[in-house]
């Protein structure tokens, strides 16, 4: 066997181990769950499933709760992206200066994004709880009277929001952080020098040199919004009147908790497709940012 051909079996050899485990556990619970997906299977009684066609699919597209989710996640992720962006960007220009404690405050901002997200939702149970929480005694305070909070339809959805754009600011912060400080300090001198005050500073020079460390950090974030299910789970449990349902909660509960799996499957290739819809949809936004530089 000549060289370029050993090379070529230890490459495979490196690369082995990744493929066996996406195949395990990525390509073949796919394959498994767009089988299932065509069939009444429940998991009381895996041995009596039969095929039945789209019914599945039928009986999502008309699941008023199944189409709610997705009303909700649309609506979390149009809030969240640019909440999130906004407070890590917002943090990174605040920890950027030269000043005294700045390692404390980069800790103290990026310190919600290391505990786990079962630990925050529990945290922010008790802080918004409508009757003794600590959110309301401060408006309290504030002479501005009680809110329902989760226990609202209107208001639950954006708690949620405001919650977990507090948990992953911090991390995002970092990312922002890296890509201003990549920015040569000779283009902020030049500007000023040419009179150009921070506003205009900011606005054309940070703001075009983060845009590709902003586009990515819009990926990571749609990718998370989209598997919101943490805190929908614990600290609503979907409601109220499922206004914080989102689809990965649903399609869990569904197989998981009335064991049907079938239409569990079902649910689960049609939120993949939608995902795979928002793809498309960012992909599209980056190139078009891309040809406008």
């Amino acid at each position: 066997m000549n060289q370029k051909g050993w090379h070529k079996q230890v490459g495979w050899l490196y690369v082995l181990p990744a493929m066996l485990l996406l195949l395990t556990f990525l390509i073949i619970p796919f394959c498994m769950s767009i089988n299932y997906s065509f069939t009444d299977y429940n998991m009381l009684t895996p041995g009596l499933k039969k095929f039945v066609g789209l019914q599945n699919y039928l009986q999502t597209l008309k699941d008023p709760v199944f189409l709610k989710s997705l009303r909700n996640i649309l609506q979390f992720v149009v809030f969240i992206i640019p909440i999130q962006l906004g407070m890590a960007l917002g943090l990174a220009l605040i920890v950027n200066k030269q000043r005294p404690g700045n390692m404390f405050f980069k800790i103290s901002f990026f310190a919600p994004n290391v505990v786990s997200l079962t630990v925050t939702a529990v945290l922010w149970m008790y802080i918004v709880n409508p009757d003794q929480g600590l959110l309301n005694s401060v408006l309290g305070l504030l002479h501005i009277s009680p809110q329902p909070l989760l226990t609202s339809p209107k208001q639950a959805m954006f708690v949620i929001i405001g919650i977990s754009a507090w948990q992953g600011a911090g991390y995002q912060m970092l990312i922002f952080l890296a890509g201003l400080q990549d920015i040569p300090h000779s283009l902020y001198e030049a500007a000023e020098l040419d009179g150009a005050n921070a506003w205009q500073r900011f606005r054309h020079i940070t703001m075009p040199s983060l845009r590709p460390t902003t586009m990515m950090i819009m990926t990571t974030t749609l990718i998370s919004a989209l598997n919101l299910i943490t805190q929908s789970m614990i600290m609503t449990q979907g409601g109220p009147d499922n206004a914080t349902m989102t689809p990965i909660y649903y399609i869990y509960r569904t197989g998981f908790t009335d064991r049907q799996l079938g239409l569990a499957s079902a649910m689960s290739v049609i939120y993949g497709i939608v995902i795979i819809f928002f793809t498309i949809i960012q992909r599209k936004v980056e190139g078009r940012a891309q040809k406008d530089e």
